[in-house]
């Protein structure tokens, strides 16, 4: 190859339209009054320099004479209706002129997503950063509902304990599923790894919020969230995954905060520069049903060509009406009342000191709970508690197994593994009504775009046939 450049493709009389002048024709062989035949690739067109066939023209330019190259109609440039640009590759007495690597990519993915709807086979999905595979599970749920199967192809965890969990207590995951106990930014440019993974249609992302949650920020001392030293960078190995995994729609997931960081910034236009329209919205439980008030940030990254919009998810209405109806039976719970003196003059402390602290302290009749975080089994002073049915006085904990009812999490998830750590497990994830609405939501809009492959006529419909 001796250059490659990109050229804007034109509209003449309704047809597309690639004119090529200059220099670099003419160090390829491609000079005025050569001729050159015409033939077609997988991905494009190809011209060669021979003994007869269409002519190079010129024009004069300042004295100095230009080769023209002027290919137009469907005939010629069928695979390049649609495209703003092509790639020219220019060698020694050839020209090939195909389509830009994120066209390309784009085409790849919904002919995958084409052949797999028309035939009904599961959807491939990947989770990066996917801990104990809450979200995983949550898509696996919403898929279900409209009526797409899914198989998790692998799941990606850096803590060792949290892929045990996931392979043990997640039905969502199979035999089959690959575990990559590995860090994003090895995983991103491990070629074995990722060869042997092949594509996914349906990606989703839980990047560590470390640096972008206040706590964290404030306790490191972070002018923004890219200064964590552990996690700041991984957008750069999620951005490489989303390229080599090459899905039809990305799911990120995080703390709200996440939306304002370079990060998000990235991610929103490296994605639409690969293919994908970008949609966005906070998800908060109780409109979806769900007990606990989490608000999340998502982002869906879905491939262009597809209709899909993030507002229009239907909210679905809350079956559980008060808290109560989760708690732990009473002979569960009969030893963790206690009537916490110390977090008590702690509060009346903060209020004579002016400060906005208080306890959270829940009777059970309450509609709703406050976010249950990764360390509550710390009983600290402004997480949630739970108050004693006949002594006011007397507080505890919310259990392992109620803080994932209160974010509609399997218990079966949490079964067997240490209280400490179910609920940080639990803590870091989701709550699912939202985003099993969600990917309910995103399963329509693919079963929306198959069904528009085919006219009324039964024949196939190539502005969507890619």
């Amino acid at each position: 190859m001796q250059e490659a450049s990109f050229l804007k493709v034109a509209i003449h009389r309704g047809t597309p339209r690639v004119w090529i002048e200059g220099r670099r024709a003419g160090r390829a062989g491609f000079l005025p009054s050569a001729t050159y035949t015409i033939s077609k690739n997988r991905n494009g067109v190809v011209l060669r320099l021979s003994d007869s066939g269409r002519v190079v023209c010129q024009k004069n330019k300042k004295g100095r004479v230009i080769p023209i190259i002027d290919l137009h109609g469907d005939k010629v440039l069928s695979e390049m209706r649609g495209a703003e640009v092509v790639k020219v590759v220019y060698r020694e007495r050839e020209i090939v002129i195909s389509r830009v690597a994120s066209q390309e990519r784009t085409i790849q993915r919904l002919k995958r997503l084409r052949q797999k709807l028309a035939n009904s086979q599961p959807l491939d999905v990947g989770g990066i950063a996917a801990g104990a595979g809450v979200l995983t599970h949550t898509a696996h749920e919403g898929f279900e509902e409209a009526g797409i199967s899914v198989k998790v192809k692998f799941h990606n965890e850096i803590r060792a304990d949290l892929c045990d969990v996931a392979m043990n207590n997640n039905g969502a995951l199979d035999s089959e599923t690959v575990i990559l106990n590995m860090p994003i930014q090895e995983l991103a440019f491990d070629d074995a790894v990722l060869e042997e993974i092949g594509s996914v249609d349906i990606l989703e992302l839980g990047l560590p919020c470390s640096g972008a949650s206040r706590s964290g920020a404030s306790k490191l001392g972070l002018s923004m969230a890219e200064e964590h030293p552990n996690v700041g960078h991984l957008v750069v190995g999620a951005l490489a995954l989303v390229s080599k995994l090459n899905p039809v729609c990305c799911v990120f997931e995080n703390v709200p905060a996440y939306q304002k960081t370079a990060s998000a910034i990235l991610i929103r236009q490296q994605l639409k520069d690969m293919g994908y329209s970008i949609h966005e919205r906070l998800l908060y439980g109780p409109d979806f049903g769900s007990l606990e008030k989490r608000n999340r940030w998502c982002l869906v990254a879905m491939t262009s060509g597809i209709d899909f919009n993030i507002d229009s998810i239907p909210t679905r209405p809350q079956a559980i009406h008060q808290i109560g109806e989760l708690f732990d039976p009473p002979h569960l719970v009969e030893d963790r009342w206690s009537p916490m003196p110390g977090l008590k003059a702690k509060e009346a402390r903060d209020a004579t000191a002016g400060k906005g602290f208080r306890m959270q302290v829940y009777s059970g009749s309450e509609s709703h709970i406050n976010t249950l975080t990764k360390g509550i089994a710390k009983n600290r002073s402004t997480d949630p508690k739970i108050q004693h049915p006949l002594n006011p006085e007397l507080l505890r904990v919310p259990t392992a197994r109620e803080h994932a009812r209160y974010k509609g999490i399997l218990v079966d998830l949490i079964e067997s593994i240490p209280e400490t750590m179910a609920h940080e497990l639990l803590g870091q994830s989701i709550t699912t009504g939202p985003f099993r609405a969600l990917f309910k939501h995103i399963g329509d809009s693919l079963l929306a775009w198959g069904g528009e492959l085919y006219s009324s006529s039964g024949q196939l419909n190539l502005k969507f046939a890619a």
